[in-house]
């Protein structure tokens, strides 16, 4: 809960490749005073069967940028298709896959997603990232 003096977060991430929430990927919450200041990582999660990070911490009071992390190779990895190409698939499908190795091996274009914020104090910030293996969009949410 936000005071009047401080600003709140809370996040979910929603697999849109599959349309379920991302279950276990890592988040970091960073917080700082002034666009020129230093990050300072305030607490570490990751998301749970629903995709949200129930745990972060309070934001302390000045704070005025925010910064999420969300650690997302991991997640992909864990839930990509085997790398060798089907029987079914097109010409075209494999000699994608066996252009971009890296890409297969890991499962994810963006291995990582900064989300970084403004914030005001006595405000809360819903902040749930869509997600999918070739791309993401944030909002701020309710």
């Amino acid at each position: 809960m936000s005071t009047e003096n401080t600003a709140s977060v809370s996040t979910h991430i929603l697999d849109t490749s599959v349309g379920r929430p991302a279950e276990s990927v890592a988040v970091s919450l960073c917080a700082r005073s002034g666009g020129r200041e230093r990050w300072v990582v305030l607490g570490r999660s990751a998301t749970d069967a629903d995709g949200r990070c129930r745990d972060l911490p309070a934001l302390p009071e000045g704070t005025t940028h925010v910064r999420l992390d969300f650690e997302t190779e991991a997640y992909f990895h864990s839930h990509s298709p085997s790398p060798s190409p089907s029987h079914s698939q097109s010409q075209k499908q494999a000699e994608a896959q066996q252009d971009a190795p890296a890409l297969r091996d890991s499962g994810a274009f963006f291995p990582e997603v900064a989300i970084t914020f403004a914030v005001a104090p006595g405000e809360h910030y819903h902040v749930p990232l869509l997600l999918n293996p070739f791309g993401y969009s944030v909002y701020r949410g309710s």
